[in-house]
């Protein structure tokens, strides 16, 4: 339940399924980095929540072995009718342990577009070969994107049948649009409300690509004033990047906010959002931003196309390209009217297509498909 994209869809099908239908149980490793949101969320549903402390991200042989013979154990005594498992790691141990234990349905969603441009070559074809593998212990893989189905039946990791499209469904209740552009959280933030705000949110990690932003960001200073851009997010790049925007001496116009747990809030400073992604499954916080009606610069990676609508809500440009994305953020911060116009799409493209309740929804029906298929064989 770390910060990412996956504690988002499990907050929203643990407190979106039905209690008359499902008693829904939480298994997950221990959390290091817990947002507001999953915190409040952990307080609410601690009675259903199940804590095994050698689940984690990182490979470890020892507890690897302990992780899976504590799920195996939990899911032998306890009789689950559905596993739904969550993450690359966490989803290989449970559906093998799953499996085993005899666990009628088992779900994976994998919250990531693992298959390339994540690893090197080799490790990209292990990954594959692992997930073709790991297939067999799975009903169904439960996928966010058009991409992310089309890769798995590219890479034959999964046939058809097992793939079930579900478009990404989140809380957006805190995203209140009549909030966009709000010049007390700039000057909260230290920025006159007349300068233009442009935002990174995520992880200061490579493949989130705040290298390129900041890069972006010095060429656009070269060229004008009455720009900040702010970075909300912590990682293992944070020290290098401050380190070279103070070798810039722009340490005033591009700053580091670590992580916040408002980020509504901090969005609605922004005039812009990018994320300038090498590898992206979704990018929840495009879908967060447009809800705002806050256009979006992207990198066009992953299934990031199938959320921003390229010249409507937002503009696209190749991966890994600070001189494209410079160009298309100077595009949006001298263009009042493309903004404001983008805004509006923004908005209405968001309105309806990621709502939470259309999610729990098809998840509902796919567990129960998948349960009516076993009983008649059985």
């Amino acid at each position: 339940m770390d910060w990412g994209g996956s504690p988002d869809i499990l907050r929203v099908l643990c407190r979106g399924l039905d209690p008359a239908v499902f008693d829904v149980s939480l298994i997950i490793g221990k959390t290091g980095h817990v947002s507001a949101k999953t915190r409040v969320f952990l307080d609410e549903f601690k009675g259903k929540v199940t804590v095994i402390k050698q689940l984690k991200r990182d490979i470890s042989l020892f507890d690897d072995i302990m992780a899976f013979f504590k799920l195996y154990r939990i899911f032998r005594e306890t009789g689950f009718d559905v596993v739904h498992t969550h993450t690359a790691k966490a989803g290989a141990l449970a559906r093998i342990a799953a499996y085993f234990a005899g666990v009628p349905a088992i779900i994976h969603t994998p919250h990531g577009h693992n298959f390339y441009g994540y690893f090197n070559a080799f490790f990209s074809g292990l990954v594959r070969i692992i997930e073709k593998l790991l297939g067999c212990f799975t009903d169904r893989i439960m996928v966010l994107t058009e991409l992310e189905k089309s890769d798995h039946i590219k890479y034959r990791v999964a046939n058809r049948g097992k793939l079930v499209l579900i478009s990404q469904g989140l809380d957006l209740s805190g995203f209140d649009p009549d909030n966009k552009n709000n010049i007390s959280v700039k000057e909260s933030l230290g920025i006159s409300g007349n300068f233009l705000v442009a935002g990174f949110v995520g992880r200061l990690e490579p493949v989130k690509g705040p290298q390129y932003f900041i890069k972006a960001a010095k060429k656009i200073l070269e060229k004008r004033e009455g720009v900040k851009f702010v970075l909300s997010g912590e990682g293992s790049l944070r020290r290098e990047l401050e380190e070279a925007v103070a070798s810039w001496g722009l340490s005033e116009q591009i700053v580091f906010l670590g992580w916040q747990e408002n980020i509504p809030g901090i969005m609605s400073a922004m005039d812009m959002l990018v994320l300038p992604s090498l590898n992206e499954a979704v990018g929840i916080v495009l879908i967060e931003a447009q809800s705002l009606g806050i256009p979006v610069v992207a990198s066009n990676v992953g299934g990031i196309p199938e959320v921003v609508k390229d010249g409507q809500t937002g503009l696209l440009v190749a991966q890994a390209d600070p001189d494209a994305l410079a160009q298309a953020m100077l595009k949006l911060l001298s263009d009042p009217a493309l903004r404001r116009s983008m805004s509006g799409s923004a908005l209405a493209w968001c309105r309806d297509r990621f709502k939470a309740e259309a999610m729990v929804d098809k998840v509902t029906r796919m567990y129960e498909e998948v349960l009516k298929e076993k009983n008649a064989r059985a």
